[in-house]
């Protein structure tokens, strides 16, 4: 039996529980639970906005219980429609792999990778035959599957829905069938698709899972939910330099909800911290997350150097990149940003450029055709916290 303390700190932030009695009687129950999470493997870079879900496992874990990581190397074959205005690019089941180990590795900076279980679905469904999709398609009608409201607001709009889209939630569903989850945990993007799962138990024989929702972070942005392709997250991997000066730029009013869905800090210590000084508790929490990622001896230089960045100054530390010059001994400004890796692209490096939003040695550089006469020493910079030192490839 656990106490009522242990109970609520593993659901701490959950959105809705299906159904909470139902969760608690199994935890309650002596039986270790199987514990799912599907992870999307098109995006393996993981940022703060993950761990809600990922240290609501940490807790579970702790409490004794099987935590399965379900990489979706199949499901991403389809891409999943959650939340999409159209139709996702697919990947191939190489590239779900590949981001699928990607996305392990990073997992151990909040869980015990050696006591959780991997997963992947392909192992079933990839072994389905067209007889067996018909089967499972016969589950579940037309009618419940356009009840989801990125498929109903497609439809209403003329926006081209795929037939293998439709085919999603039940595939992601048959995954708690095959892995005879007791409980499986997601955002609130993904209630429908969890709740096909308990559906398609039942039909199965099985008893329905439980599950459990929690909200999605908002990013710096404070409008969007935190994503790396919206540039609006803290990443885990990040330096911690770059964490903080990211903490800092939170926004107050989303400030405690970053304290009670990423830190252990409880919400009534939180809530007095912001109200004595919302300044102070951004620090406090940039500190917080760089304790939890990087350790307590990575602080002190994260703040020294957020406070150079901040005066205008330029840090001591930061990457170096190799830049490789022309007969004239020059370089074009957007190839230099993308060299530093300050841009993807030729592309988003012009965009960088055209908003003011890089600078060469302190000096802002508007021109997107600038020619730049690179010199050892000389400092890339993309907003006030990506600074880059330039070496000459002689």
């Amino acid at each position: 039996m656990y106490t009522q303390q242990e109970i609520d700190f593993a659901l701490r932030g959950a959105v809705q529980i299906f159904s909470k009695e139902g969760l608690v009687d199994r935890l309650n129950s002596g039986k270790r639970l199987k514990i799912k999470l599907g992870c999307d493997p098109s995006r393996p870079d993981l940022h703060l906005g993950h761990t809600v879900i990922l240290r609501r496992l940490k807790a579970l874990q702790d409490m004794g219980h099987e935590i399965i990581f379900l990489i979706g190397d199949f499901t991403g074959m389809i891409g999943d429609p959650s939340g999409k205005s159209k139709t996702r690019p697919k990947l191939t089941l190489e590239e779900t792999r590949e981001n699928g180990v990607s996305y392990l590795q990073q997992v151990g900076k909040v869980l015990d990778p050696n006591k959780a279980t991997i997963a992947y679905n392909s192992e079933w469904l990839n072994a389905m035959n067209f007889a067996d999709v018909i089967g499972l398609a016969s589950k579940y009608t037309l009618a419940r599957t356009l009840e989801r409201d990125d498929f109903t607001k497609r439809f209403k709009e003329n926006q081209p829905i795929s037939l293998h889209e439709l085919l999603y939630p039940l595939a992601q569903g048959y995954d708690s069938v095959a892995l005879h989850a007791d409980v499986e945990v997601g955002g609130t993007d993904q209630t429908f698709n969890l709740l096909v799962g308990r559906e398609l138990q039942r039909d199965y024989g099985q008893t329905p899972q439980e599950v459990i929702t929690f909200p999605l972070l908002v990013g710096l942005d404070g409008k969007e939910k935190m994503s790396k392709s919206l540039d609006n997250y803290i990443g885990i991997d990040e330096p911690a330099a770059i964490m903080y000066e990211k903490a800092m730029r939170v926004p107050d009013s989303a400030l405690l909800e970053y304290f009670v869905l990423t830190t252990d800090i409880s919400e009534e210590e939180a809530k007095e911290i912001i109200q004595k000084d919302v300044v102070e508790a951004h620090r406090v929490f940039g500190k917080e997350i760089i304790r939890m990622y990087h350790g307590e001896a990575a602080i002190e230089e994260a703040v020294s150097r957020y406070a150079t960045v901040a005066s205008g100054a330029i840090p001591d530390k930061m990457a170096t990149a190799l830049v490789p010059l022309n007969d004239e001994k020059t370089i074009g400004i957007c190839d230099l940003v993308r060299i530093c890796g300050l841009a993807p692209s030729n592309s988003e490096a012009r965009r960088l450029v055209q908003g003011k939003g890089i600078k060469i040695d302190n000096v802002v550089i508007e021109d997107v055709h600038a020619k730049i006469a690179c010199t050892d020493g000389m400092v890339v910079s993309k907003g006030k916290n990506k600074f880059v030192r330039v070496e000459v490839e002689k």
